[in-house]
């Protein structure tokens, strides 16, 4: 029998990226999928490649930092499939540049906005369903949840956020069966977040931006890895999954690992 088999799932930002490979891979094990994202036709087209490896979906045009559509997206998702097992909230958005040389400092509030508060608003009418099924909240994170990244102070802040709400809410769901489970990424291959990162302006920086290295994880790869760690109903999931010796050396020898993560994004810089 397939993993998935009659559960359903709600992925966020599902247009492309990390969201479109989940969705699809979920697909591939039977998931009935609510996808949301505000661009239609790119939806539209992540839905028909589910259905057509055996997944059953519904289409939600929204946008995460509305409340009211974090609303409609859970009440027309039980309304079409009776239920729900597990939301991941994926959709999220980047910076990339020095907190000296920002112009427009609006952009940290809309960081906050998709990447915390887009979590909340979907979660919150959601919440009882899961409580209903015993199912799991996925927050698609990032290491800079934990540690912090030079020339992303906006992200790295609002994946703290993120991180601390999660950790807080599983203290108060545990006993009604929920799971709650944050992945910590590494830098994803493949995916648009770099060039829709905030520049000094507030603006996406497009084609400007730089590509990610190597030690980037491919999309794949980490859908795979999601899925498993759905069915452990694991707390929190690294990937890959050294990036915990880097949170252990960020409490050991501060120093040591803040100057292993500039070289790194120096390298990134470049």
């Amino acid at each position: 029998m397939a993993k998935f088999t009659d559960k359903v799932i709600v992925v966020t930002g599902a247009s492309s990226g990390l969201g479109a490979t989940l969705a699809l891979e979920c697909a591939k094990e039977g998931a009935r999928l609510a996808l949301l994202a505000r661009n239609r036709e790119k939806l539209e087209e992540v839905a028909r490649g589910c259905e057509g490896v055996g997944g059953e979906t519904l289409v939600v045009v929204g946008d995460v930092t509305l409340p009211e559509d974090g609303k409609r997206l859970i009440a027309e998702t039980v309304d079409r499939f009776g239920g729900l097992d597990y939301l991941v909230a994926n959709a999220g958005v980047s910076m990339w540049t020095n907190f000296a040389e920002v112009e427009d400092p609006s952009l940290y509030r809309k960081l906050m906005e998709v990447n915390y508060l887009g979590a909340v608003y979907c979660l919150h009418p959601a919440l009882n369903y899961l409580m209903q099924s015993g199912g799991i909240f996925v927050a698609i994170s990032s290491i800079q949840g934990k540690v912090g990244v030079p020339l992303h102070t906006g992200y790295s802040a609002s994946k703290h956020a993120l991180q601390g709400f999660c950790d807080a809410l599983r203290m108060e769901v545990e006993e009604n069966g929920v799971g709650v489970m944050t992945v910590l990424l590494h830098w994803l291959r493949g995916t648009e977040l770099r060039n829709n990162a905030l520049g000094k302006d507030g603006k996406a920086m497009g084609e400007s931006s730089r590509k990610h290295s190597a030690e980037s994880v491919t999309l794949e790869e980490t859908a795979q890895a999601i899925i498993e760690g759905l069915l452990a109903r694991k707390r929190e999931l690294y990937i890959p999954n050294k990036l915990k010796l880097l949170v252990g050396a960020k409490a050991l020898w501060p120093q040591l690992a803040d100057s292993v993560i500039k070289g790194k994004v120096h390298r990134e810089d470049q």
